[in-house]
């Protein structure tokens, strides 16, 4: 399915209301601690981002029936909040000092207080899920956020481990990325729909939407430069996270380009992407990678065939398109 360019415009017209308003609730939300921890919170929830979240549940609630409502914009607000939550924890976990062009929390003030930022940014997102009239939402919400936390726990599992496979990696970034965008694309059909096969399928349509993304951010740690990307990047390897293109390097490798790759993993020596260059066919490694990733948004977009033809099915078909962009821009430079 592709979308109609027009139409896919149209919609992003017709939700900038909703968004905005999600932006400023988002911005809001320091204002429920305590003064003297408010301040923190207002830093971590003034960096922007993509919204990518609050998008697909505004989106998915037009394309399912009528049109986006205040039970769309509080789904797409405390699933980017906590989205926010996670990238504090990620930040610690993986050393990063930059974040969307400013210094992350624990760059800023340490390691033990930016823990307990996160903490209490999460905390606050779930109680706002007791807003909800239907307690079907907060029973997604929480258990998507259940989801993110164990995928994360199962990556730390399993760092440096030189047998992780392809289906084990899926099976991770499913449970840390995709588990959000599935509970913003779900829980907004849930909102505007009794149909439990739609929901379904939209829940389909996010989780693939989420994972092809986390491919794109994998794919972005090896070959991204840190001024565009605005964060720090190459944490992935430094921490032993095997992502897919290394994962079909290792795949792809002699027994001979093997043994050396695994020698400097399990060392943990520091790995560029000359030195990988010069072990096997690094470059290959990132398109088969991308490649993956733009079958499963082929995928995604499969899953939304029973909606009627509207604006905002073109704009959930334009947010796949947007991430294959991206998948797209995904270039190997010169080593």
């Amino acid at each position: 399915m592709i979308a109609n360019t027009e139409r896919s415009k149209a919609c992003l017209d017709r939700i900038k209301p909703h968004l905005k308003q999600v932006e400023a609730a988002i911005l809001e939300q320091a204002n429920a601690f305590d003064p003297a921890v408010s301040g923190y919170i207002e830093y971590l929830l003034d960096t922007g981002g993509k919204r990518l979240r609050p998008n697909l549940a505004i989106v998915t609630g037009g394309a399912v029936g009528g049109e986006p409502n205040g039970e769309h914009r509080r789904l797409g607000l405390i699933l980017e909040l906590i989205h926010i939550a996670t990238l504090v924890h990620d930040d610690i976990m993986d050393g990063a000092l930059m974040r969307r062009q400013i210094p992350t929390a624990s760059a800023k003030w340490g390691q033990s207080l930016a823990v307990l930022l996160g903490d209490a940014l999460f905390a606050h997102a779930l109680q706002l899920t007791s807003e909800f009239e239907d307690s079907a939402i907060p029973r997604l919400i929480t258990q998507a956020s259940k989801d993110v936390c164990t995928g994360e726990i199962i990556q730390t599992q399993r760092r440096f481990d030189l047998n992780l496979s392809k289906k084990d990696y899926f099976k991770i970034i499913e449970m840390k990325t995709g588990a959000l965008f599935a509970a913003a694309t779900e829980g907004a059909a849930r909102i505007s729909s009794d149909d439990p096969s739609m929901a379904e399928n939209l829940r389909d349509y996010g989780m693939k939407l989420g994972t092809a993304y986390q491919i794109y951010d994998d794919s972005l740690d090896l070959l991204g430069n840190e001024a565009d990307a605005g964060k720090t990047l190459g944490t992935d390897l430094e921490k032993g996270k095997l992502t897919l293109p290394v994962i079909h390097l290792i795949e792809q490798a002699t027994e001979t380009q093997k043994t050396k790759l695994n020698k400097l993993i399990i060392n943990r020596e520091p790995l560029d992407t000359g030195i990988l260059a010069g072990i096997a066919d690094y470059e290959g490694a990132i398109e088969r990678s991308l490649q993956d990733a733009r079958s499963v948004l082929r995928e995604a977009t499969d899953c939304l065939a029973g909606l009627a033809d509207t604006p905002y099915r073109d704009g959930l078909l334009g947010i796949a398109e947007h991430v294959e962009t991206l998948v797209d821009s995904c270039q190997v430079s010169s080593y």
